[in-house]
């Protein structure tokens, strides 16, 4: 299988499935010296960990990260850091009815005629579990950031369902924790988990937006053609598993706006009165916070019977059932957080490269 590394120079290679023994990876590329606090990077672990709340899956797992290299003494080496993640509570007898069904909205036909194998037991490969290895990169990423050059992430859920959250304001993290949906507005997050709550009632699910607001990042990173910053931060987010929509500044809505209204206007400092640009301008970073929005689809599983067809092409109906998320958005957030990590890295070292 192509396709399980991420970045050109602070690279993240994956591996593992759902219902195997491990998962794990390796980091290439990350500079030496660099004091790591470990239990930053299983904060981060936590906060993505399935059983946090009656809306997400109730499979527990620990999720404890174990470093195999690249560490000594709390400090990066320079070699490759290599990691695992046991599994411990996986229910393979729960995925047995769709030992030869195509869940709709899955990757369970398309992994079929692809590979002629699929591990139906949570997905395989295609199982949003994966993204336990991108945390951990994404953790070790922030802290070089900040430890470097002050890179500060705030990221946080404005939408769920039908009710959205109006803001592109910068929240410490203790304040989108304080609640279990990671919406910083209070008033907000009651109104998602009601939604939430009759959703669940339906045996049903709901999708959401991610908002990351990211300061500091220093002007240049980037490259101008095919390698824009916001172009490969858009393809780190669309990896994601039930990502189905990226943008960036003022996006879509950039197009009910006249040019007048949507330029950035520069003043004394090099600063820009508005921030429509979202941060980058021409592919390239010009000193303004990034601001991206992430948009989840409802999970595909749902507690409701479904017509779907057998890999025999037979129509089959196909019962809802096991442990799943209603919404996936809240633990979700540090996965959004740990690509935009892993992508304002790589470009700062791309940057550092070319300034040789």
């Amino acid at each position: 299988m192509a396709g399980s590394s991420f970045g050109t120079i602070f690279k993240l290679s994956s591996f593992g499935e759902s219902h195997g023994v491990a998962l794990g990876g390796v980091i290439d590329g990350c500079p030496p010296g660099i004091m790591i606090d470990l239990q930053k990077v299983q904060n981060d672990l936590n906060r993505r960990k399935p059983g946090q709340s009656s809306f997400v899956t109730e499979r527990k797992e620990a999720d404890e990260v174990v470093f195999l290299s690249g560490l000594f003494e709390g400090k990066t080496t320079g070699t490759p850091i290599g990691f695992t993640i046991q599994n411990k509570d996986h229910k393979s007898k729960d995925y047995s009815h769709i030992k030869d069904s195509y869940r709709p909205s899955h990757a369970d036909f398309t992994y079929d005629k692809k590979y002629g194998v699929r591990d139906y037991r949570g997905g395989g490969r295609s199982s949003a579990r994966e993204t336990v290895c991108r945390v951990v990169a994404g953790a070790i990423a922030k802290q070089v950031l900040s430890n470097k050059i002050g890179v500060q992430f705030s990221t946080y859920v404005i939408q769920i369902g039908d009710v959205q959250y109006n803001s592109s304001s910068f929240y410490e993290q203790e304040q989108i924790d304080a609640s279990p949906l990671r919406c910083p507005s209070d008033k907000v997050a009651n109104s998602m988990e009601k939604a939430l709550v009759d959703c669940k009632a339906e045996g049903d699910t709901l999708g959401g937006i991610i908002q990351c607001v990211v300061r500091n990042v220093p002007i240049g990173l980037g490259e101008p053609v095919f390698d824009k910053l916001h172009a490969d931060l858009g393809k780190a987010m669309l990896s994601i598993n039930a990502v189905k929509g990226f943008e960036y500044g003022s996006g879509f809505s950039a197009v009910s706006m006249k040019g007048s209204a949507h330029n950035d206007i520069f003043d004394a400092t090099e600063k820009t009165k508005t921030n429509h640009s979202g941060g980058i301008q021409g592919g390239i970073s010009n000193g303004m916070p990034i601001v991206c929005r992430v948009a989840f689809k409802p999970v595909a599983t749902i507690m409701k019977n479904q017509e779907t067809i057998n890999s025999k092409g037979a129509k089959v109906s196909i019962e809802g059932k096991g442990r799943h998320d209603v919404c996936v958005v809240p633990r979700a957030v540090p996965i959004v957080e740990a690509m935009a990590a892993l992508t304002i890295l790589d470009h700062f070292l791309r940057q550092k490269t070319n300034q040789i």
